[in-house]
């Protein structure tokens, strides 16, 4: 009515044929407007629900389960969380004032085991993201063969804007409005995106004193070993295992040379690019490094640097963290020299001419837009769901053979369960022992997935999954 009364005031000496065409136009301007404005809606919707995780992860069950004939009633338990649980955390912050955040935990299924998976605080936490991440751990700790099922958690929050003090309220009472939602028979959280060891303890001891007041009550006993097991990744004074700083990034490398070595490649000297210089970037890094392996780049979420002789990344962490940034960090051996390298974006980084990339950062880098300009022989996906479907399809036209997230990443979930075990049992093992058992199960993982790869003619991402449902469904079928 705005714009018909401003017309109409405006073009009072317009003759009345011309007013009914100009309103004509007018209408047919908006028409075409909302038309542009619900179809550009359409393709950013389409475009989201393409990449929405959840909507991958039930898309690759289905395809799988279609393909060995899973029993109706068991996809349909897969389908979908055995439990969501929201629960509100109100806390007064150090300024007096009183904010309230929400927190997440989705129990996916315990088939095989207690529910075990990650919490993050991010303020972008999600109930499809988490819903994604439950169902990938529970496939993940299918693929190694772990007694787990699949959980996940988190808080919507920016933990950056928090004090320590308050970073320690809301993750105890987080904890506290679990309750009895986990355990170490029921649920067992552990780290993920910017939470810690310091926060794993916390929530640990947050669930212990609520156990020994429930307990007390009851005159019930429980040790504090198992009190402990609640909790994984936490300090190695608090009940913490040896060797899980390392374990995402060394399974990883492990996975990797077990499948070269089953293709009849010699690792020495091939070339490597590692998306993300974090934890788990860094030690993939070290370990291929480690292994004969050419490390010709890296980058974090700010820049890249491409170093064609090959990069040490013990020294280029240690001029990172002495500069604050890795731009300069062209270190060959134990010399870093601004002649040897250059600094690159972490787009460049992806299409590098490089016998194996490693997204180990973010998801979805790997898409439609640039899957074709990928020169790698080999992908392996460190992060979780780096690779878009619509990217596969393309990777696998082009005989890219693409590592799966599920298998490559699965080393930190394997080594929370060595964790786990360790307190339940009351054990301490050295790190040696720790590396030389994730080494077993890393390697068995990966020639089980590729056994099942030539058994059925699938893509290795196709034949994680089947790997992970056909364990699952044997044990469903024996326990059910």
């Amino acid at each position: 009515m705005v714009g018909y009364e401003m017309l109409a005031e405006n073009q009072r000496d317009i003759a009345p044929k011309q007013a009914a065409n100009i309103l004509r136009n007018l209408d047919f301007v908006r028409y075409i407007s909302a038309l542009c404005h619900a179809t550009e809606y359409s393709i950013l919707h389409s475009r989201n629900m393409h990449n929405d995780p959840w909507v991958r992860a039930k898309k690759e069950l289905e395809k799988i389960a279609k393909r060995l004939s899973l029993p109706p009633l068991l996809l349909a338990r897969l389908s979908h969380p055995d439990r969501m649980i929201s629960v509100s955390l109100p806390m007064q912050m150090d300024d007096g004032s009183v904010k309230t955040f929400s927190g997440l935990r989705v129990q996916h299924n315990n088939i095989l085991g207690p529910y075990k998976g990650g919490i993050r605080y991010h303020p972008q936490v999600s109930i499809e993201e988490v819903q994604a991440l439950a169902f990938w751990m529970s496939m993940k700790c299918a693929v190694v063969d772990i007694p787990f099922g699949g959980g996940k958690g988190g808080i919507t929050v920016n933990p950056k804007h928090l004090s320590e003090r308050e970073l320690q309220t809301l993750s105890r009472l987080f904890i506290h409005r679990l309750g009895a939602a986990i355990g170490p028979t029921i649920d067992v959280p552990a780290p993920d995106v910017n939470t810690n060891p310091k926060i794993m303890a916390w929530m640990a001891d947050e669930y212990g004193k609520n156990l020994k007041a429930q307990n007390s009550k009851r005159k019930s006993q429980i040790s504090e070993s198992e009190m402990r097991a609640v909790i994984t990744g936490k300090p190695l004074d608090e009940g913490g295992s040896q060797g899980r700083t390392e374990a995402t990034g060394l399974g990883g490398s492990y996975v990797l040379l077990a499948t070269l070595k089953k293709l009849q490649k010699n690792p020495k000297g091939m070339t490597v690019a590692v998306q993300g210089f974090g934890n788990v970037g860094y030690y993939i890094a070290h370990f291929l490094a480690k292994a004969g392996m050419k490390v010709v780049a890296v980058s974090d979420s700010k820049e890249g640097i491409y170093v064609p002789e090959g990069l040490d990344p013990e020294t280029t962490l240690k001029c990172k963290r002495e500069k604050g940034f890795l731009s300069g960090c062209y270190c060959v051996g134990s010399v870093c020299d601004v002649n040897k390298g250059k600094k690159i974006t972490n787009e460049e980084l992806l299409t590098l001419p490089v016998d194996v990339l490693i997204p180990a950062a973010l998801e979805n880098v790997i898409n439609g837009e640039n899957a074709q300009k990928v020169k790698a022989k080999i992908i392996l996906e460190m992060a979780n769901g780096p690779v878009t479907d619509e990217a596969d399809t393309l990777l696998q036209k082009r005989n890219i053979l693409c590592i799966p997230d599920i298998l490559a990443n699965s080393g930190g979930v394997c080594v929370s369960y060595f964790e786990w075990y360790q307190n339940m049992q009351r054990k301490k093992w050295t790190k040696e022992e720790v590396f030389d058992k994730l080494f077993q199960h890393m390697q068995k993982a990966t020639h089980e997935v590729l056994a099942m790869q030539k058994k059925y003619s699938l893509s290795m991402r196709d034949s994680a999954y089947a790997l992970a449902l056909t364990r699952i469904q044997h044990h469903w079928k024996k326990y059910a």
